[in-house]
């Protein structure tokens, strides 16, 4: 019994400090709800809470004291509290400001109707089979009207495209659209739209210079997920050369804090006053990192466009032909005999095809590149506070365009006036929308070597897969002639023919009886001109394959039909 009379007794005291707590709680100046107490949380558990709590609220408004005369104090939607305590009548529509109409928004954001939805179905080249190409698939992106009936996206948006249709914002019609130029070391691509209907009541996005550190932009478009426009905010972190992984260049770039999801590839990304200042491109896919995207800034966008009207067609970004070593050892710029003040980067290699091959020589010290003067470790200064990497300033040139270069060779300085050209790879970084070249001769398929094709081979991390030998090609070999190509038995198509040569893959042809393999033509010159009795090549890792020549080109034609192969070579090869 004295339990039971404790319990009880215990419950009133939690009752009555419940009913205190609650009071309190509507009687604070701020709505902020206290830290649950043992009373309080006993206060919801009772049934009758809810009632007690409606009578409490009654008593407490009656007990409430007067605001403070400077503070007047709303209580419903049209009312103001005033400093007496009473309410003074004020009309609705001043007490909360309408909407705003939707005419005046949009005039807020014109740039947005700009703004367009990309459809593109692509047909990519089937590299393991360069007969035939893949299975058709779609993909979505973004893209911007700019003036001259034009529309920018990127390049990797409408890369090996069929067919390609824009839809404008709040529009339910998707125009066939014609692509203009594809830049591949920039990553953006020109398009364009017959239909007159497509370009009324648009007004073409206006370009905003380079911005600053911390500057805000808004990267606007419609990536996956949803067909209406999609808006992300952040700031410009970070203004540097970056690697463009499309293009496998290195051009100026912004990254921001500003999501920029799959989808969102072409869009613009806007300043504080609605003007363009990059493309969204690219975005960083790590575990440690986050939100991190990269926008192709408007120097880049002004170069692809002044490029394209000034010859009809992208020509692409020059390069200066010479791999380069830093030089800010004090012990390294002594015995080359560099003065105190005299600062530069040390050639290492020339590219055999550029045209800086004829004047540059390995060890020159570059100093300066038009006017400007490179620091020991490769930068140039580029506006307050900020050094970028040199090759900024060969990225601002135009293919053809001369460009005065001072070095130090002997202890003598000297100037030299190149023309500037682009980089000439001994295995490209693209095939530029033309299908892949491949010759068969009893069933051995040769094939040139392009990182496309090492992509479709070895996949995305091909730079681990694929074999040593065609690695060190690709990072370190220059190609000595304009027309050289990396051939190779790509594989064999098995027959009687070639029985012992089944597991010959992706391995370089170095010679063909005896004479060096230049590209794939000239194979394709070499065995089918030959009249000796046996094809004899020469492949890397002293390999040797050895055909009868009358047998190996019989053979070849049932090994087609077999494998319904329309053609012994692709079309580039026959002419």
């Amino acid at each position: 019994m004295g339990g039971d009379n404790n319990n009880k007794a215990s419950r009133k005291r939690s009752r009555k400090a419940a009913k205190a707590s609650s009071s309190a709680a509507e009687l604070s100046p701020s709505p902020v709800v206290p830290s649950p107490s043992p009373a309080a949380e006993d206060s919801l558990a009772d049934p009758q809470s809810s009632r007690h709590k409606r009578n409490r609220r009654k008593k407490s408004q009656r007990r409430e004291p007067s605001p403070s005369p400077s503070s007047p104090r709303r209580t419903r939607a049209g009312e103001l509290q005033s400093a007496n305590g009473g309410t003074a009548d004020v009309p609705l529509s001043e007490a909360v400001p309408p909407p705003p109409k939707w005419d005046e928004v949009v005039k807020v954001v014109p740039s947005m109707d700009a703004v367009v939805k990309v459809f593109c179905t692509h047909t990519e080249p089937n590299f393991s089979l360069p007969w035939q190409r893949k299975r058709q698939y779609s993909s979505s992106s973004s893209g911007f009207i700019i003036s001259g009936r034009r529309v920018l996206t990127n390049a990797h948006s409408v890369e090996h495209y069929t067919q390609v249709k824009l839809k404008k914002r709040g529009s339910d019609t998707k125009y066939l659209a014609t692509v203009l130029a594809i830049g591949t070391e920039c990553d953006i691509a020109m398009l364009t739209v017959s239909d007159d209907e497509f370009w009324e009541d648009v007004s073409p996005v206006e370009f905003g210079s380079l911005p600053a550190l911390q500057d805000a932009v808004t990267v606007v478009g419609y990536p996956i997920g949803g067909d209406t426009i999609s808006v992300t905010s952040g700031v410009v972190s970070r203004i540097e050369i970056l690697s463009y992984v499309h293009g496998s260049t290195e051009l100026l770039g912004l990254q921001i804090d500003a999501a920029i999801n799959s989808g969102n590839s072409g869009g613009p990304a806007f300043n504080d006053k609605g003007q363009c200042v990059g493309i969204a491109f690219q975005s960083l896919k790590h575990e440690d990192v986050e939100n991190i995207g990269y926008v192709i800034p408007t120097p880049v966008i002004t170069h692809f466009i002044t490029d394209y009207e000034k010859s009809g067609q992208y020509t692409g970004f020059p390069i200066l032909g010479v791999e380069w070593q830093k030089m800010e050892n004090p012990d390294l710029r002594k015995a080359i005999g560099m003065k105190p003040d005299q600062k530069g980067v040390r050639v290492r290699r020339v590219e055999p095809t550029a045209p800086e091959s004829g004047c540059l020589h390995p060890s020159d010290i570059i100093l300066s590149f038009d006017g400007v003067d490179i620091a020991n470790d490769g930068t140039v200064p580029f506006r307050h506070g900020e050094r970028i990497g040199f090759s900024y300033l060969v990225s601002q040139k135009y293919t053809g365009q001369k460009a005065v270069v001072k070095v130090l060779r002997d202890s003598k300085v000297l100037e030299f006036s190149i023309k500037l050209a682009t980089h000439k790879r001994l295995i490209p970084a693209h095939i530029k929308g033309r299908p892949p070249s491949y010759y068969i001769v009893a069933g051995f398929v040769f094939a040139a070597v392009s990182v496309p094709y090492l992509r479709s081979e070895y996949g995305k991390d091909y730079e681990y897969d694929a074999p040593v030998k065609l690695l060190e090609k690709h990072l370190h070999a220059m190609a000595q002639s304009e027309d050289e190509q990396l051939v190779v038995v790509s594989q064999v198509l098995v027959a009687d023919i070639n029985i012992g040569y089944e597991d010959i893959v992706n391995t370089q042809v170095i010679s063909f009886n005896g004479k060096p393999v230049k590209n794939l033509k000239s194979l394709v010159q070499m065995v089918e001109e030959c009249k000796e009795e046996f094809l004899k090549f020469d492949l890397e890792y002293q390999q040797i394959v050895v055909l009868e020549t009358k047998s190996a080109k019989a053979a070849t034609h049932d090994i087609l039909t077999t494998h319904c192969i329309p053609s012994a070579m692709s079309d580039d090869l026959k002419t």
